[in-house]
């Protein structure tokens, strides 16, 4: 009995993540993920980083990273953002401080990229 609970645990903890919703339309901005095919998108190219914490093995969410703060730095006097990417990634230091903590605290590396289209 006790090896079924421990499967069922360790099945329980395997299937939990570190989920991250990212919602563009509270920008105030208009954002696209990508252009037209063979049409790409003309203005200054950005990238900006950010973090999220999430805490025992990612079930639960301390901190977030803040799309619109991120973005907000870019776009002072901008028209629209196009070709916005998105990656998560967890960093030798997140993998590191994630075992020292044996999965208390997760901390993932959010990096913004894209091009800021002038109006």
């Amino acid at each position: 009995m006790r090896r079924a609970a421990a499967a069922l645990l360790v099945a329980l903890v395997g299937l939990t993540g570190c989920v991250q919703t990212f919602d563009a339309s509270k920008l105030g901005v208009p954002v696209t993920m990508a252009s037209a095919a063979g049409a790409p998108a003309q203005g200054t190219p950005f990238t900006s980083n950010g973090h999220s914490v999430h805490f025992l093995f990612g079930l639960f969410t301390i901190s977030a990273p803040n799309l619109q703060k991120a973005l907000n730095r870019q776009l002072i006097g901008a028209g629209s953002v196009a070709d916005l990417r998105i990656k998560v990634r967890s960093r030798w230091s997140d993998v590191l401080f994630t075992v020292l903590t044996g999965g208390l605290i997760v901390p993932r590396t959010v990096t913004y990229q894209g091009v800021i289209v002038e109006p």
